[in-house]
């Protein structure tokens, strides 16, 4: 087993425990039959789980871990016992090379700060940013930063950010040159802050990127499949996608309210069934689970709290195609170019 082909799993974190991360492991182990996995907790716990799946034993190894960082524990003080937890021992293995990526479905705080002081940030990256695909009415989903890691951002962060997006982009949704815009209040060239208005001047001189510059987008348009990838800052990135997912579940429950409403009303159900079905599929966040941390020394994903067995597979096949596609040095290329390119 080498370290290229391995992924370290926080195997205890998350909120449906230990047997819905090793059911999540087992099923992205098929569907990825190349990767290999060291998975983090508790030793004795994680060894009698992997007896419930015989086929990911031969894939792994156990990295012993005696503890768990909280759901409510705050960032700086899961740092202090990073050297000890599951989700610390994760991200070190990745920074001592042992492990290409690490996932973790656990506090995010806290793994953003784990993550941003072992793997430090990429050389010509200001800060990290934490990307995720969404669900689009176009050929393929849609790469959202910054979704929370930066409340405020400034011109050369927005910029770094679209480049980041777009690279990753390239490798998730396989887009030779994807569609990049910036999310404001408007379309037109003068709306939007200062450091929104820089940042797409910049983009817009930068013709040697493998992106298309976009201009801006609304947020009532971010589904509707006009671009690949939408920067913003992580204040107004992660209120949009919280409103997305409410929105999401709203809908989901309108439509059961009104399949139960009356007999005629279920029998409605029965027919459109297929079409509900897939409405069901699209809304589903465990179908296009796991964030990634952005503009690290490092692959670090971020998977929901409450990811079912799907949900943590579907991280798992984040980073997995991450790791193939080498994002990290895609990343620093595209850099190195626009700063060539602006010099």
């Amino acid at each position: 087993m080498t370290s290229s082909s391995r992924i370290a799993v926080d195997a205890m974190g998350g909120d449906e425990g230990l047997a819905v991360m090793l059911a999540g492991v087992a099923r992205a182990r098929r569907q990825y039959n190349d990767a290999k996995f060291l998975l983090v907790g508790d030793e004795e716990a994680i060894r009698g789980g992997l007896k419930n799946h015989p086929g990911l034993s031969a894939a792994s190894e156990v990295v012993h871990a005696a503890e768990v960082v909280r759901s409510d524990e705050k960032p700086s003080q899961a740092l202090r016992r990073a050297r000890t937890t599951s989700m610390g021992i994760a991200v070190d293995l990745v920074k001592r090379g042992e492990a290409a990526a690490a996932v973790s479905s656990g506090n995010t705080g806290a793994l953003m700060a784990m993550a941003k002081l072992s793997l430090r940030t990429m050389p010509g990256i200001d800060r990290p940013a934490l990307a995720a695909l969404l669900p689009s009415l176009g050929e393929t989903d849609l790469v959202m930063l910054d979704l929370g890691a930066n409340a405020e951002c400034d011109t050369r962060n927005l910029v770094q950010f679209a480049v980041m997006g777009a690279a990753y982009a390239r490798t998730a949704l396989e887009l030779e040159s994807p569609r990049v815009a910036l999310l404001n209040i408007g379309t037109e060239e003068q709306k939007g802050i200062e450091s929104i208005r820089d940042a797409a001047a910049q983009l817009r001189a930068a013709t040697h990127l493998p992106l298309t510059f976009n201009g801006y987008i609304e947020g009532d348009r971010l589904s509707r499949g006009e671009v690949d990838v939408v920067v913003c800052d992580g204040f107004s990135g992660n209120i949009a996608l919280k409103t997305a997912e409410g929105t999401a579940r709203f809908v989901a429950d309108l439509l059961k309210r009104a399949f139960r409403s009356s007999v005629r009303s279920k029998v409605g159900f029965l027919i459109s069934r297929p079409a509900t079905e897939l409405l069901r599929d699209q809304l589903d966040p465990n179908n296009h689970n796991g964030a990634v941390f952005l503009g690290l020394n490092g692959l670090v994903v971020k998977s929901h709290g409450g990811a079912n067995e799907l949900g943590v597979a579907t991280a798992i096949g984040v980073a997995a195609k991450m790791v193939r596609d080498d994002l990290t040095r895609r990343i620093s290329d595209n850099l190195r170019n626009f700063e060539a390119e602006a010099a």
